[in-house]
């Protein structure tokens, strides 16, 4: 790991009434770093990117980005300083095409100048888009979908990408082509943190991986380290993760 991280989360805590869904959360992100959350249902995934992003305010710690507190800030606020979310349930403008799509993504995001036009292709260039770029959103696949909402987020000129879940429901085709869009996000310069439960896939690409567990890390390291940790193979990935990775 980098010695500045691009995030740092320190001590997040979130309580819904009596639940406690977030519980004294610490980890960093890695500049042009892939850092995985896993962790079984309920495990407190949602919520944490939720507060990353700016939808729930913390009850307690902080998240900076570039060493700037944004666990107060308008998701707005978020965007403009370079952290975009790509969500599982792509909602792209059905009747545009997906360059239309992308542009719209390209007009938005971080604050200060741009060329749309160079970064729309960019987009379209690191989320495999360029061959269907003409085609109507409304005609995608759901593989095709996934890669277009990561465009979407990636036109904002992002320079931390959260991706939530976005293997589910693919096929293996589909997955490995998700799993070399983030490779390539990656190696342009862009951080991400990604939420998934294809442990192949996490154990394949991250190069850090945190561990929750009702709310709580229970671990956190490389993936060789979590597949023989102890504590993660009982919470979660049962006894044969070890021969897997």
């Amino acid at each position: 790991m980098n010695a500045v991280p691009i995030l740092a989360v320190r001590g997040l805590v979130k309580r819904f009434r009596g639940l406690l869904a977030t519980d004294d959360v610490h980890f960093d992100v890695a500049a042009e770093s892939i850092t995985s959350i896993i962790g079984p249902n309920g495990a407190g995934k949602s919520t944490l990117f939720n507060l990353l992003t700016g939808y729930f305010p913390p009850d307690g710690g902080e998240v900076r980005f570039k060493g700037r507190r944004i666990d107060r800030m308008p998701t707005h606020r978020i965007a403009g300083l370079g952290v975009a979310r790509a969500f599982q349930i792509a909602r792209p403008f059905r009747e545009l095409s997906v360059i239309e799509n992308v542009r719209v993504g390209a007009l938005f995001g971080r604050t200060g100048a741009r060329d749309v036009e160079q970064v729309t292709q960019r987009a379209l260039r690191l989320s495999g888009l360029e061959p269907i770029a003409r085609r109507r959103a409304g005609e995608l696949t759901v593989g095709q979908l996934r890669r277009l909402e990561i465009g979407r987020a990636i036109a904002t000129r992002a320079s931390l990408l959260l991706a939530d879940e976005p293997c589910a429901g693919l096929n293996p085709t589909e997955t490995a082509e998700l799993i070399d869009v983030l490779r390539v996000v990656r190696a342009d310069g862009v951080a991400v943190l990604l939420v998934e439960h294809d442990m192949p896939s996490v154990m394949e690409i991250s190069d850090h991986i945190v561990v929750l567990e009702a709310g709580r890390k229970i671990a956190e390291g490389t993936p060789a380290q979590i597949a023989c940790d102890p504590r993660v193979i009982e919470a979660y990935l049962g006894s044969d993760m070890e021969e897997q990775a």
